[in-house]
């Protein structure tokens, strides 16, 4: 198969296309805004759906009704678009539907800007919405990479019943890579009749399909929330994934980082081993549920001296690295947020054995 050079915006939303997403609901919003614009003209091509809603809090209940029925639908917003998305999205979570959101990070907080940052990892990880609840996130560091995680992502919605978070920066929305998208990530949807809204006349069933997040008696809301905790669990024995970078050798230091940024602390790997500087790299690919032992296990080699997490924003991952590293080796934070990018210079004067 040949590459294709695609913005990422673009390749994300003909990634959804070609895992078999035919509905696709949105509201405008820089960084991403390209991913409605290509969809506005492909879903019609390919017989899909595309809706601009009026507010990214109508897009989230639009969601919410397609999911329930039992169709492949995501969405694509940014920082404050999914900050109002995030009541539907703790009632399709409370509801058990499967569903896709692609949140393309600017600058906050506030309006904040539209350059790139990793201002909303707390969001996607640990707050989103109300109630008790989680969602898988997957962390690109590429628009390959995005492709991919996009075409996974409907199947382990499907797997969990359960809403998954592409978390990308602006820079993945907006620069371009080749790209190719792998037929043998489409993976046909999984059976929907034991649960989906889609009619007793379809399903050939006198049994009507109740999906509610609404349970009034206690024990029995307890027990429903201990079902989701059980698959939140599953997650992270199932699920987990993370890139390791030069950590087969001795290594004076580690680096915990994510998305874009991995990529310019890769490059300042490289650059410290022409000193003769070894560094080793724990990257994230899902940062829910979190490659803790990956890090602690990372951490915990004898060579290893202090871990750095390097991140854009204010140290919103730190505390997930602490926790891994369990107090083993000296923590350290380093990033920016304002859509400033660091550069591997920089991060060589943070991460060189003094």
């Amino acid at each position: 198969m040949s590459k294709i050079l695609m913005k990422g915006n673009e390749a994300i939303g003909e990634a959804a296309i070609r895992a078999g997403c035919l509905n696709y609901f949105a509201y405008p919003i820089t960084p991403q805004s390209e991913v409605a614009e290509y969809l506005s003209r492909r879903m019609p091509e390919v017989g899909g759906v595309f809706l601009q809603g009026e507010s990214e809090v109508a897009v989230s209940y639009m969601i919410f009704g397609a999911a329930a029925c039992g169709e492949r639908v995501f969405t694509t917003s940014s920082s404050p678009g999914i900050s109002l998305m995030s009541e539907g999205i703790s009632y399709i979570a409370g509801a058990q539907c499967p569903a896709v959101f692609v949140n393309i990070m600017r600058g906050g907080p506030g309006l904040g800007g539209i350059l790139p940052s990793q201002a909303d990892y707390l969001q996607a990880t640990k707050g989103i919405g109300h109630g008790d609840f989680r969602m898988l996130v997957l962390a690109p560091a590429s628009v390959q990479e995005a492709v991919e995680m996009v075409m996974m992502a409907f199947p382990l919605a499907e797997k969990y019943r359960n809403p998954v978070m592409i978390l990308g920066d602006g820079l993945i929305g907006q620069m371009m890579e080749p790209v190719e998208f792998h037929d043998d990530l489409k993976v046909a949807p999984s059976n929907k009749d034991d649960w989906a809204t889609n009619g007793m006349d379809t399903r050939g069933s006198d049994r009507r399909n109740l999906v509610k997040s609404l349970y009034l008696d206690p024990e029995e809301l307890n027990a429903h929330n201990l079902h989701l905790k059980a698959k939140y669990e599953q997650m992270a024995r199932e699920d987990v994934r993370y890139e390791a970078y030069n950590t087969d050798g001795d290594y004076e230091a580690l680096i915990v980082s994510y998305g874009t940024m991995s990529r310019v602390c890769r490059t300042a790997i490289d650059m410290l081993k022409q000193e003769g500087v070894e560094v080793g790299m724990i990257r994230p690919q899902t940062v829910f549920p979190y490659p803790e032992t990956a890090v602690r296990e990372a951490a915990e080699k004898k060579s290893c001296k202090k871990v750095f997490a390097i991140e854009m924003n204010m140290g919103q991952m730190l505390e997930d690295v602490q926790r891994a590293v369990c107090g083993l080796r000296p923590v350290e934070w380093f990033g920016k947020c304002g859509g400033e990018v660091p550069t591997p210079e920089e991060v060589i004067d943070v991460v060189r054995p003094a």
